[in-house]
């Protein structure tokens, strides 16, 4: 089958579209013929080394819609069934292997295409909206890097569930419409967010904060942040860590969180069944969307990694296998 594999950390041209074996099922695992699998910035900071060591040759990828193609014996997938899943091993390739507590049927009426836009971002935003922030909706939240994927799905879920007011940050306010036509509230910018949230807030702060950027935001963030607010921190972006004090937090009674949906699709895959089936109803009843805001070939995954790190799209990229 072909793949996207690498032999090496480094640049896009590490990135190599040739031929690999056709992955083998165990048991309470299923195989998957690829439709589309996401692009996510984890992918990027995993071809450049920066998420620990990696056996190689390696195959990026976290997410896939597609077909099942192979079951063991007393599954409770069929062949044939159309799916999402987090298979191991990476999901630049024609063929991928899941454990089937990873894999969740989709209906008819879910095309390949948003499917695959869906698994990392929507169940990652649902849990961190209503599990980790526990938002509620007299709150005012922040959300960084709102025209990305999880930032998306973030706004729109809080919008959709009545919360009061929502912030957006962006890198560039070339995105302030895309992110404004999601739902948000108020855009603005990494160098003015302390700022903005205190006018908006009448100095008082907002009630959650959600940072994947890390690095100085989070400081910046702890700037604006409310007695008894939470501070909900699920990446570093930036490829700097966040720091705080612990005088910080305890005198203002506010909280840090953290949540990494890697963790606990290695360490509590249950979890996200019933997860997976709410934000799959949103989807298949289009009551959710995420933009997508270009497709690949799988031959093309090099280009695919030049947009996520120029920064310059709005929604999803994807891979067409």
């Amino acid at each position: 089958m072909k793949a996207v594999i690498q032999n090496e950390f480094g640049d896009t041209n590490v990135l190599l579209y040739t031929d690999v074996d056709l992955p083998k099922i165990g048991e309470n695992e299923v195989r998957i013929k690829v439709a589309y699998t996401s692009v996510n910035y984890a992918d990027v900071k995993q071809r450049l080394g920066n998420k620990g060591e990696s056996n190689f040759p390696l195959i990026l990828g976290l997410d896939v819609s597609g077909t099942i193609e192979e079951v063991p014996p007393h599954s409770s997938f069929s062949k044939g069934d159309r799916v999402i899943a987090f298979p191991k091993n990476g999901t630049y390739a024609e063929y991928v292997v899941a454990n089937d507590q990873l894999v969740f049927k989709i209906p008819d009426c879910l095309s390949f295409e948003q499917a695959a836009a869906m698994p990392t971002v929507s169940i990652l935003s649902y849990i961190l909206l209503h599990e980790i922030g526990q938002v509620q909706k007299t709150d005012t939240i922040v959300i960084h890097s709102a025209a990305g994927g999880v930032g998306s799905m973030l706004v729109q879920l809080a919008k959709r569930n009545g919360v009061k007011k929502v912030i957006g940050t962006v890198g560039n306010l070339e995105k302030e419409n895309y992110v404004r036509k999601l739902g948000a509230d108020a855009i603005c910018t990494y160098e003015t967010f302390t700022e903005e949230v205190l006018k908006q807030t009448n100095n008082q702060g907002a009630n959650v904060i959600f940072d994947s950027v890390a690095g100085d935001v989070t400081s910046m963030s702890l700037e604006c942040l409310a007695f008894y607010g939470t501070l909900v921190q699920f990446g570093n972006s930036s490829g700097k860590a966040g720091t705080f004090k612990t005088s910080d937090v305890h005198s203002s009674c506010r909280n840090i969180k953290g949540f990494s949906l890697g963790t606990t699709r290695k360490h509590n895959p249950g979890r996200l069944a019933p997860v997976a089936q709410k934000v799959i109803e949103l989807f298949a009843s289009k009551q959710m969307t995420l933009p997508i805001a270009q497709i690949f070939h799988l031959s093309d995954a090099a280009e695919a990694h030049k947009l996520i790190e120029s920064r310059n799209y709005e929604g999803k990229i994807l891979i067409k296998v």
